[in-house]
């Protein structure tokens, strides 16, 4: 983007964006997330493997379980192979409604989406299932009376528990019909450092994000009713870190920066 579609105040979206080397963002944003990888180096490695794990996700969605339609909530921007362009790669006929509330994501995202068939972005807060299913865009792309593949990448953390973000992930299940799969990343403290999770907390609370990590447990409630897919070749159906699922060598993908997010995709029976 130009210097001066840049505002005074990061974005997520656009901060995300240029951590996994884009160019959909602002001065602001790459200050912010500069910041960010003082404070916690990995992050990169985090940003790429939650990137990956929704890469792996829809292609084996598609692929394997047939899989042709998305709703990608909270996505930010469809930049760097983000899930239409995967899609492309493993069915044309595929179609994504990717939805965000910052107004300024979307913006971004209809100009990359633009001539693009099969993709769009929805201004919407996930947290009103209602507004995110009947939307016009998305009663375009997205027939609810066949499979639906929902994706909650690195989102959930900016649900805080007051707004029962279990219940939420309940709503949009009930949505859609037997057959169709979610796909969740969220981070954790588990096994990290209290200084440095105050450090991550405070830094994005700096850019106008704060976020909520949670235990294993608190993710595994996520799929309550669902049935966990094994994330890779000769494993249990169980959660695992981001990096690892649908890693050829799951334990070289163990890294730090995976360590920092759990992930697991399931099947509604």
């Amino acid at each position: 983007m130009n210097e001066a579609d840049a505002t005074d105040r990061p974005n997520p979206a656009g901060i995300y964006d240029y951590i996994l080397g884009g160019t959909a963002n602002s001065a602001v944003d790459r200050a912010a997330a500069d910041r960010a990888l003082k404070v916690l180096p990995e992050l990169g490695e985090s940003a790429w493997a939650n990137r990956g794990f929704l890469q792996r996700a829809v292609a084996r969605m598609a692929d394997e379980w047939g899989v042709r339609q998305f709703l990608d909530l909270g996505a930010g921007l469809p930049t760097q192979r983000s899930t239409h362009e995967v899609l492309a790669e493993h069915c044309p006929d595929g179609r994504v409604v990717y939805v965000d509330r910052d107004p300024l994501a979307v913006e971004r995202g209809d100009v990359l989406l633009r001539g693009i068939a099969g993709a769009t972005m929805v201004r919407a807060d996930i947290r009103d299932v209602e507004q995110v299913l009947s939307a016009p865009r998305t009663r375009e792309l997205v027939d609810l009376e066949l499979p639906v593949g929902i994706l909650l990448v690195a989102v959930t953390q900016f649900l805080p528990d007051e707004d029962d973000p279990w219940a939420l992930v309940r709503r949009y299940v009930e949505a859609v019909p037997p057959g169709s799969y979610v796909a969740i990343s969220a981070p954790t403290s588990d096994k990290q450092s209290e200084r440095v999770v105050g450090n991550v907390r405070s830094e994005m609370a700096r850019a106008g994000a704060r976020a909520v990590s949670r235990s294993r447990a608190e993710f595994t409630r996520f799929f309550e009713g669902l049935e966990i897919v094994p994330p890779y070749p000769g494993a249990e159906p169980v959660v695992v870190h981001v990096g690892q699922w649908g890693a050829e060598d799951p334990e070289v993908a163990d890294d730090d920066g995976s360590r920092w997010f759990y992930a697991a995709v399931a099947r509604k029976p």
